[in-house]
């Protein structure tokens, strides 16, 4: 199968739309400076995504970030999303769903795809943990799949996040 994967942002109005949803005020420029994930070095397994503001968390708090993109991956392939060890390390910063998944059909979900992050600081020191704007805090890290013989799925996506609850087989 060819390669297709590739990262790429999701449109301005998509990620004005999600941070209004969030009630994030963010500046104007926030969106034309998203970075596209990328490995730090050869030998980096996982895709460091890059933070598109400033961020606070004292200790239990939460915060879900709009990473302005979206993912292309051929269909045998998941895009699974942890936070960077040093934070983990450092903070307890965790994902709140512990490994985010990245379908490869999320791609061409009524959202664009956004992938959103959601952290927590779970400091049992009550260490603040400060995140800069275009610091790496996450990464992602592609993985093939298989299927059983005996999968019969007709059911292709069509909305964003948590909609495969609500998927319908196609009408063929």
């Amino acid at each position: 199968m060819k390669n297709i994967t590739h990262f790429e942002k999701i449109s301005k109005e998509q990620f004005i739309k999600d941070c209004q949803k969030l009630n994030l005020n963010l500046a104007d420029d926030t969106y034309e400076t998203i970075s596209l994930p990328k490995r730090a070095t050869v030998g980096s397994a996982g895709y460091d995504f890059y933070l598109p503001f400033d961020v606070t968390l004292k200790p239990f708090q939460s915060i879900i970030i709009p990473t302005g993109i979206r993912c292309q991956m051929n269909a045998n392939l998941v895009l699974q999303i942890f936070p960077r060890s040093s934070l983990g390390f450092k903070y307890r910063l965790q994902l709140d769903n512990t490994v985010g998944i990245i379908d490869s059909d999320y791609f061409k979900a009524d959202n664009e795809g956004h992938i959103m992050i959601k952290l927590s600081n779970l400091s049992c020191d009550e260490k603040t943990v400060f995140l800069t704007k275009g610091e790496a805090f996450c990464q992602g890290i592609f993985l093939a799949y298989g299927i059983t013989l005996d999968d019969m799925t007709l059911t292709r996506r069509k909305g964003g996040f948590g909609s495969t609850n609500h998927l319908k087989k196609d009408e063929e």
